[in-house]
């Protein structure tokens, strides 16, 4: 239904020497270049989302196992956490202003860096885990929405598509490697260790983040 509802404006395409997906790529780093805000936009959302594509999931395994807690306990954290952000992302698109998008973006960011270290370093139990995981999952949902809409919005439409892929490689195309990173530091340290460095990085991000403009544009 809302793709049904989707319309895309009919923009020319920026002049480009070559149509491959290289050279795609570095139009849309070139323009991000020249565009100091956007690129810090593109940086919060990157550092926001990267430990969130995979790798926190799969660090909720490592502490599932170390606490000796029942399978059935993960499927919960995971679903809260997916539930909850899905949740939080709907409502926001309904909001049809953001009255300080830096703001919320830098709070929200803040307050997934304390949840998430929270889950790896205060050892819940199974039922005040699930519930951080909830919140984790709200809190979470907000920046990945925000963001992704002040992207949209600071871009010329030519350009969406290529800035876009430049984000999806900072968050889905960097998430990968923190993978054996996520089990190499549990073993030597534990997941709470590593759940906690997550936090840092999102901390990371809502400290850039309120380096953004207070307007609307970049």
């Amino acid at each position: 239904m809302l793709l049904a509802r989707l319309r895309v404006p009919d923009v020319p395409a920026p002049a480009a020497h070559a149509h491959s997906s290289w050279s795609q790529l570095r139009d849309g780093l070139r323009y991000l270049a020249g565009r100091r805000s956007l690129g810090r936009l593109v940086a919060v959302i990157g550092l926001g989302e990267m430990c969130f594509s995979g790798p926190v999931g799969a660090a909720l395994v490592l502490p599932t196992d170390e606490r000796g807690w029942q399978p059935g306990t993960l499927s919960l954290l995971l679903g809260a956490f997916s539930v909850a952000g899905a949740a939080a992302g709907l409502a926001l698109t309904l909001v049809r202003r953001v009255p300080a998008p830096r703001t919320l973006l830098a709070a929200s960011l803040t307050a997934t860096g304390a949840l998430v270290a929270a889950l790896g370093l205060a050892r819940p139990g199974p039922g005040a885990a699930v519930a951080l995981c909830a919140l984790l999952g709200a809190a979470s949902g907000v920046p990945m929405v925000l963001g992704h809409a002040l992207l949209q919005q600071w871009t010329e439409p030519a350009y969406t598509g290529r800035v876009t892929s430049v984000t999806a490689l900072c968050t889905l195309g960097l998430s990968p490697l923190l993978l054996p990173l996520a089990g190499l530091v549990a073993a030597a340290r534990g997941a709470g260790v590593f759940l906690a460095g997550c936090g840092a990085v999102c901390l990371l991000a809502a400290a850039l983040a309120l380096s953004l403009p207070a307007g609307p544009r970049a």
